[in-house]
């Protein structure tokens, strides 16, 4: 659980960090996608705030005495990291966005649901 929660956390944290302070080039990087309105540079740093907000949650979550708390914030992440994917996966089949590190950061936001799926699932076993 603490593995899952840093890795997340720095992982993340690294992505909310780029969005907030430089959203076009983060963008650029990952949906090879331009940001060209005012109104796409404020939605995007609005997400980096949002996702170094959960960041922090789960830096902070890995020192959780209760596992109940920790797994509180972890189904918090499943559902983040399973709307990450749908959200990338209309991106790419909907909108024709494509780049060199949309397929790896899908299949890493499935991956890391599968993990926080797993081990809420056997929290409540």
């Amino acid at each position: 659980m603490r593995l899952l929660l840093s890795v997340t956390a720095v992982v993340e944290g690294a992505a909310g960090i780029g969005l907030l302070v430089a959203p076009v080039l983060t963008i650029s990087i990952l949906l090879n996608a331009q940001l060209e309105l005012p109104g796409g540079l404020f939605a995007a740093r609005l997400c980096g705030a949002a996702i170094l907000a959960l960041s922090i949650c789960c830096w902070k979550a890995r020192a959780f005495e209760s596992h109940e708390a920790a797994i509180s914030v972890i189904t918090g992440m499943l559902f983040y990291n399973l709307s990450a994917a749908a959200v990338l996966t209309y991106g790419v089949l909907s909108l024709g966005l494509h780049s060199l590190f949309i397929w790896p950061v899908m299949v890493a936001h499935v991956a890391w649901g599968m993990w926080c799926a797993r081990l809420v699932w056997f929290q409540f076993k």
